[in-house]
């Protein structure tokens, strides 16, 4: 059974700092790409940021750049989105996702596996 489970979702002042967890099942994480995506309400799902097995070769949008940071951390099968300077439009379910290869990470259909997602809100 694949499981993806984010968590640290909540209010946050606008300028503040989260950190968002996903803990994922073993046989992925020792192996996939894991990415982090966003769905602001009435906006469609857009990529964040994602990172290949290693944690070496990482990738962020454009949006988030120098204010996110992805990592995780393999002896707990667990990825992290660090977010920093938060903005208003930062608002939006974050959710993290599992690919086997680290090709078409921007692209959401190209993900095989997805967690709930976790609720961020920044406020002004």
């Amino acid at each position: 059974q694949v499981a993806l489970v984010e968590s640290g979702g909540r209010l946050v002042q606008a300028g503040g700092s989260l950190r968002l967890s996903c803990a994922a099942s073993e046989w992925i994480f020792s192996t996939y790409t894991m990415g982090w995506f966003r769905q602001a309400p009435g906006k469609e799902r857009e990529f964040v940021a994602a990172s290949n097995w290693s944690g070496v070769t990482i990738y962020y949008a454009d949006a988030v750049k120098g204010r996110f940071t992805i990592s995780r951390d393999n002896a707990k099968n667990t990825v992290y989105l660090q977010m920093n300077s938060l903005k208003p439009e930062d608002t939006a379910v974050y959710y993290c996702a599992a690919k086997r290869y680290y090709s078409d990470i921007g692209v959401e259909g190209k993900y095989d596996y997805w967690g709930q997602g976790t609720q961020v809100t920044v406020s002004s």
